[in-house]
């Protein structure tokens, strides 16, 4: 498949509330000066789309895409490590150029940021441990139950708009959300169907639990999928990687690093 191997270059320890660890790709065939740089940001704890590696190297979907992106579109990539809370404040404070981070295209924040067409699609779900009784996931039924979200996700937002009454533990990443459910600190989590799906296929914690309820697609929380988030007025990269999403879409890359993810297509 088409990918571009990734050295990490660790620029300094986490900072407090900034940028912590800075990653750059290695120089590319095509001279620097003939491509248009990108600083491109992702929470880096999220797998299997982004996450550190045993050797402290970005890993996942999200990052082979914006690999096969960088390449195609001609861009000169440096990864940036942001923590979740602070990563569209930071791209509108113009610290980096883009995230590809598996960001939902909500309608809050496309007040907020530009988006691609989307890069792939995942609707959300509740999960809890498959000795719990739970069955019905309406609010009326869970208004006594404890609910896991992850911070400042399109998650968060929904629970706390359509479940108000639950008890809520809002985590800082979806590892320690996972880890949250499976040690019975909460009775039922929602999360993204994709993101979870390997947790629950692959793992020894995940195969404590399962999905419950339907599949949950609203537009207005979760919007049309995942998309890159640009500046409101960064017209140009916005429409390089559009055409360049296009071109990895039909030339058969897409479908080589989605199938290295996941046993089914998640356009």
């Amino acid at each position: 498949m088409l990918r571009i191997s990734i050295q990490t270059i660790l620029r300094g320890a986490l900072m407090a509330g900034g940028i912590g660890l800075f990653l750059a790709a290695p120089p590319l065939e095509v001279a620097a000066q003939d491509r248009m740089p990108m600083r491109i940001a992702v929470e880096g704890a999220f797998p299997p789309f982004n996450y550190l590696d045993a050797n402290n190297k970005l890993q996942g979907f999200d990052i082979d895409i914006a690999n096969a992106l960088c390449e195609v579109g001609k861009f000169e990539c440096q990864f940036i490590i942001e923590k979740w809370d602070d990563i569209i404040p930071d791209l509108v404070a113009d610290k980096y150029d883009a995230i590809i981070s598996s960001m939902s295209m909500s309608l809050e924040r496309r007040q907020k940021v530009a988006f691609t067409e989307k890069y792939y699609n995942s609707p959300s779900v509740f999960i809890a441990r498959k000795d719990s009784s739970i069955s019905d996931v309406s609010p009326a039924a869970l208004s006594d139950k404890i609910l896991g979200v992850t911070s400042s996700t399109a998650q968060e937002s929904y629970a706390n708009h359509l479940y108000p009454d639950m008890k809520k533990t809002v985590f800082r990443s979806s590892p320690e959300l996972y880890k949250g459910l499976a040690d019975g600190s909460v009775d039922i989590i929602l999360e993204d169907k994709l993101a979870i799906y390997d947790w629950i296929a692959n793992t020894k914690a995940g195969s404590c639990c399962e999905f419950k309820g339907p599949d949950l697609v609203d537009v207005t929380y979760f919007g049309e999928g995942a998309g890159i988030a640009l500046r409101l007025d960064d017209k140009e990269r916005l429409t390089r990687l559009n055409e360049a999403l296009k071109s990895i879409k039909a030339d058969g890359t897409y479908d080589m690093i989605n199938a290295k993810y996941f046993p089914f297509s998640i356009q």
